[in-house]
């Protein structure tokens, strides 16, 4: 079966490495355009050192693109993380049509933030789904889906490199199986389940230290390690990914205003939240990069009693 790997960055290029891996007949790669001055993505050069053709159209609209992509003859086209929109009558060339991966429980958590949310929202479980894509946002027929759980300590981070990463490349072998074999279903999404997120992006990153522990620790975790949950101290923003919760059992477990600096360590500063307190201890100031909060609270001449906004 002739494929076509589409995609970028680190997870096309495990895609494209585990189906070239196994021998699968992978005959071209198509992969966003670089920005101005930016590095080659790391599919491009993968596919570049396996000697495979590359294209990177920035748009799939037009006739000459699709043309190209026909007279490539392709039987699959896999989709590890697509950004730009990819038309149906693109998607449709192949014999086999395309197939897509997209981190979450489709319909669940349709959008480009499909991670950050179920954290910041407080699921105790996400997945990945393949899907058969068309003209709506992850609005295509499911293929399969693979579910993990998400703990009160994982990440954006954990969740996605320790789990959804490793199994969406397995997914996608399976898949392609499935295909291969003429057994792949095409699953209709339940509307009435369906959700959209928007980019969970710095406006939706800033913490309120007058909400509840759980709901400041749900956020911090999902913006760990983008966009980066923040805060400011005397104007200047304060990104903050490594902070443990300490929930109040009487009043001294709050003892301060919201957002009072209560402790400076040498690990670490503490701040008050609605119903306790919360042990910073991994920071990025804005002019600078991720280091342990006591060295920058030391740097910066943090004081216990100064408040965070």
């Amino acid at each position: 079966m002739r494929i076509v790997v589409h995609g970028q960055q680190a997870f096309g290029k495990a895609v494209l490495e585990a189906l070239l891996k196994r021998g699968e007949n992978v005959i071209a790669v198509y992969v966003a355009p670089e920005k101005p001055g930016a590095k080659a993505d790391p599919l491009k050069e993968a596919a570049l050192a396996a000697n495979l053709p590359v294209y990177q159209p920035d748009s799939y609209r037009s006739a000459e693109v699709q043309e190209q992509f026909r007279a490539l003859k392709p039987d699959l086209q896999v989709m590890a993380f697509v950004t730009l929109f990819v038309p149906e009558e693109f998607l449709n060339i192949p014999t086999h049509g395309s197939i897509q991966y997209h981190p979450s429980l489709l319909p669940a958590y349709r959008g480009a933030s499909a991670i950050n949310w179920p954290i910041i929202k407080g699921e105790t479980e996400t997945g990945l789904s393949i899907f058969w894509p068309d003209n709506g946002l992850d609005t295509g027929d499911v293929l399969i889906q693979k579910k993990t759980p998400i703990s009160g300590t994982d990440t954006l981070g954990t969740v996605y490199f320790d789990r959804l990463f490793p199994m969406g490349v397995e997914a996608m072998l399976e898949s392609v199986d499935l295909v291969k074999a003429g057994k792949a279903p095409r699953i209709k999404q339940d509307e009435a389940k369906a959700t959209y997120e928007g980019r969970c992006g710095p406006g939706n990153a800033k913490i309120d230290w007058g909400k509840p522990w759980e709901q400041i620790d749900r956020l911090i975790r999902g913006c760990n390690p983008a966009p980066g949950a923040w805060t400011t101290l005397d104007g200047k923003t304060l990104k903050i990914f490594d902070a443990t919760p300490m929930p109040a059992k009487d009043p001294k477990g709050i003892g301060g205003k919201l957002g009072e600096v209560a402790a400076v360590d040498a690990d670490s500063f503490t701040v008050v939240c609605a119903d306790g307190r919360f042990k910073v201890t991994r920071v990025q100031p804005a002019d600078g990069k991720k280091v342990d909060a006591g060295e920058w609270a030391k740097s910066a001449g943090l004081e216990k009693g100064k408040i965070l906004g």
